[in-house]
């Protein structure tokens, strides 16, 4: 490697690196009332009428209030109502907590007034049918806070009408504090940020283990508590994942060693990711013809500090200092079937087969998902570290612009002051190149301008100055690690320093 990593150019002033879920939610859904086909021939199989719906559905809701009310005298806790849409429900259970400690059980009940998904009787004059379809309306949902002796603390939100979708809520990083606590490791947590761990070796092979057959039972365990519908009409719960977050903690000794390099990645990172970064870091390859909103924002967050955001679609890859001890780079997504995994499939003829294809959105798409993230942070902690390589970036530049010579053919460095040169690196640091590599026709169709034999002796320059590399016997090449070193600090030095300083200097 041609490089260093960040983490290793720092390696004296960073405590260790973490890799683990944070943010998990996860919604339940039963069958078959989660549908309305699937509610509709639930109604007809027990000789209920499609119009007594409501009544049907009434007993339902009742049952779950009362359900709530009994735990709330069992537990002797309080049932306190949220009547304002921007009131924050996990402020009411932080000064809870402060209270009560942080022993396992339930925590507090909290109910509100929300949307919810339901379903309308209607009859189809046309065709003669009666069924239900979808509808969107209110009701009340209970949020039962508890901590559990291996999660954490957690939530269950039942709604209190039919169909009766779940969402249940756990944090990764307050499942592996457990372990570590069950494995006599210390640590320090900070919310939801490891400050120091004992040994952040252990630490990460724990975070590996993160167990969606354990979770399914704990599910299913504190859906038949708290939504006591399930169990009295014999039906079934499945879980599905809504949102996951993974984060990469890079955890610094001291605030002033962070602070000392975090201006410098954001200023580099407004300027230096493009959208095709973006999907880049995520696995995609941005077509032409997308048509949805690839996008970066930088933003002061509560806690977080200043942070960077980089989006596409229900994906997106975020940095911010946490505390300002922690470098944090953590991949979001809302809809798991946007990332591709590698599985069997079964065609609607019956045959199956072994291919690429969307992510399932089941909760056994843990692990998979958990190496799919990992990677994105991977790719986006590669970005940064060749920003602040400044010493290899000097000594890149000698030997990007010296000569190179092959069988007494003298092929000329780049000049990274030269706007053809630029146009040159622009075009290979686009992130489609990175995943799927370069070909002379790809080349061709980007610089109309030069002909076939221009662009083969093109091929040849980078290749001798060490930026790009053939693969077997495939036409395609790569950016080597000197080569995207390279490109980032050409592409660095013309945006950042050069033309601004040029800029003002005219101006005045």
């Amino acid at each position: 490697m041609d490089g260093q990593s960040l983490v290793e150019t720092y390696a004296d002033q960073i405590a260790g690196v973490l890799s683990c879920y944070d943010r998990i939610v996860i919604t339940g859904s039963v069958q078959p009332l989660c549908y309305a086909k699937g509610m509709t021939s639930y109604l007809y199989r027990q000789a209920i009428r499609i119009f007594d719906y409501t009544q049907f559905s009434q007993p339902l809701r009742d049952q779950i209030r009362s359900n709530a009310e009994q735990i709330a005298r069992q537990e002797r806790v309080s049932i306190l109502h949220v009547r304002r849409k921007n009131e924050r429900k996990e402020a009411q259970v932080e000064a809870i907590l402060k209270e009560r400690g942080d022993h396992p059980g339930l925590v507090c009940i909290l109910s509100a007034m929300e949307r919810c998904g339901s379903y309308e009787p209607w009859h189809d004059k046309a065709s003669g049918k009666t069924y239900l379809r979808y509808s969107d309306g209110k009701c009340l949902h209970y949020y039962f806070y508890f901590i559990d002796a291996e999660f954490g603390l957690c939530y269950l939100r039942v709604p209190t009408w039919c169909p009766f979708r779940l969402q249940f809520y756990c944090n990764g990083h307050a499942w592996l504090a457990n372990q570590l606590k069950h494995k006599q490791i210390g640590y320090e947590l900070q919310d939801n940020g490891f400050v120091s761990i004992e040994d952040f070796e252990r630490a990460n092979a724990l975070g590996q283990e993160f167990s969606a057959e354990h979770l399914h039972i704990k599910l299913d365990e504190y859906a038949k508590r708290y939504c006591p519908v399930i169990d009295s009409l014999k039906l079934s719960c499945t879980w599905s994942i809504m949102q996951a977050e993974y984060a990469t903690d890079i955890v610094f000794k001291q605030r002033a060693d962070l602070a000392a390099i975090y201006p410098h990645l954001l200023e580099t990172l407004i300027y230096a990711v493009k959208p095709a970064d973006i999907a880049m870091f995520l696995g995609k390859k941005l077509h032409g013809n997308y048509g949805g909103e690839v996008s970066s924002r930088l933003s002061g967050v509560r806690d977080m500090g200043m942070r960077i955001k980089h989006s596409i679609g229900p994906a997106s890859i975020k940095m911010y200092d946490k505390f300002g001890r922690i470098l944090r780079i953590e991949t979001t997504i809302t809809d798991v079937s946007f990332f591709q995994q590698y599985r069997q499939v079964q065609h609607r003829d019956g045959t199956t087969e072994s291919c690429w294809a969307p992510m399932k959105k089941t909760i056994y798409s843990l692990a998979p998902l958990r190496d799919t993230m990992a990677d994105a942070n991977r790719r986006y902690l590669g970005l940064i570290s060749t920003f602040e390589r400044r010493d290899i970036g000097v000594r890149q530049l000698a030997k990007l612009t010296e000569p190179a010579i092959d069988e007494q053919h003298r092929y000329k460095g780049f000049n990274p002051l030269a706007e053809e040169d630029a146009s040159l690196f622009r075009v290979l640091a686009r992130g489609e190149f990175t995943l799927s590599g370069l070909t002379a026709r790809a080349l061709r169709a980007l610089l109309p301008d030069k002909s076939t034999s221009q662009i083969s002796r093109l091929l040849k320059r980078l290749r001798l100055h060490g930026l790009l590399k053939k693969v077997g016997h495939h036409y395609k090449y790569y950016l080597t690690e000197f080569g995207r070193h390279a490109i980032a600090m050409v592409l660095n030095l013309r945006e950042l320093h050069v033309i601004p300083t040029l800029s003002q200097a005219h101006a005045a």
